[in-house]
């Protein structure tokens, strides 16, 4: 299909999550809860990153696809459309990516700061035990 765009793929995924879970895979993982869906998500993602530190570029092209399918399963399963998807990104186009980041609310420093919670958190544990 030479004319395949993503917004055909979510209407699939919209569909196919119609239908019984036996006939249908994206049925299944709806079934299964938002939770194993972005884990799912989040496999798919692993997935990806290693095929784009590979040489194998038709590898990395199906894993993207796997990626995108992934993506657009979570985003039904939380009642989130393409579009809306769309429409975010065209607000951010307003502005430079640095400067888009900048603007969010506390900024990219809460990732980094949950990151170096998780990494110290054992440490403090010990403290609070008295060790």
């Amino acid at each position: 299909m030479a004319n395949f765009t993503l917004h055909h793929l979510e209407k699939r995924v919209r569909v196919r999550a119609q239908a019984p879970a036996d006939a249908s895979y994206t049925r299944k993982l709806l079934n299964q809860g938002v939770a194993e869906c972005a884990k799912k998500l989040g496999e798919e993602a692993i997935e990806t990153v290693i095929a784009a530190v590979g040489k194998d570029r038709g590898r990395l092209i199906a894993e993207t696809a796997d990626l995108i399918y992934h993506l657009l399963v979570v985003l039904a399963a939380r009642g989130i459309t393409l579009a809306e998807v769309e429409a975010e990104l065209a607000a951010r186009t307003r502005q430079s990516g640095l400067q888009e980041k900048a603007s969010r609310k506390g900024g990219p420093e809460p990732a980094l700061a949950a990151r170096r919670k998780i990494k110290t958190a054992p440490a403090s544990r010990a403290r609070d035990k008295g060790a």
